[in-house]
């Protein structure tokens, strides 16, 4: 029985470190490469379309890999299982909620709707925030896993 045990907690805890590693990897390169790289690169109308398609996905991915580390943190650490799980829930509502209003706004503000720029500069900077905020609780159970020997 006690070994069973050993065996599925390794198991867990390789699952979570490898989650939370690729989590915050993805935030990481999407936040320091692939967003910089778009907007210096490309043309702004085509930037834009780009990153739209690729938000949705980039979103999944980061729903994905914080669903399976809060799942696999569970039994392990409840709290950085919810700290995870929040995350997850967080990227849910900004894919869902605040990238179509981002969306909107920022296609009113380029037809012309000099009321939709400032908007949009604040939701923008909300998801950034939430973004980074994100990436910091994704760091600390990281860093935790490690100092904890998960």
């Amino acid at each position: 029985m006690r070994r069973g045990h050993l065996r599925r907690r390794m198991i867990l805890s390789t699952l979570a470190l490898l989650s939370l590693a690729l989590l915050l990897g993805g935030m990481v390169f999407f936040a320091a490469v692939v967003a910089p790289l778009v907007f210096t690169r490309l043309p702004p109308e085509w930037a834009g379309r780009f990153i739209r398609q690729l938000f949705p996905r980039y979103y999944l991915w980061l729903i994905g890999t914080a669903g399976v580390a809060a799942l696999a943190l569970t039994p392990v650490r409840p709290t950085d299982a919810l700290a995870m799980a929040v995350v997850a829930a967080l990227t849910l509502w900004l894919r869902q909620g605040l990238m179509p209003r981002i969306n909107r706004l920022s296609d009113a503000a380029q037809a012309g709707d000099a009321m939709a720029k400032p908007r949009f500069d604040r939701v923008h900077r909300l998801s950034v925030l939430l973004n980074l905020a994100q990436m910091l609780a994704a760091s600390v159970v990281l860093l935790r896993s490690f100092h904890l020997g998960l």
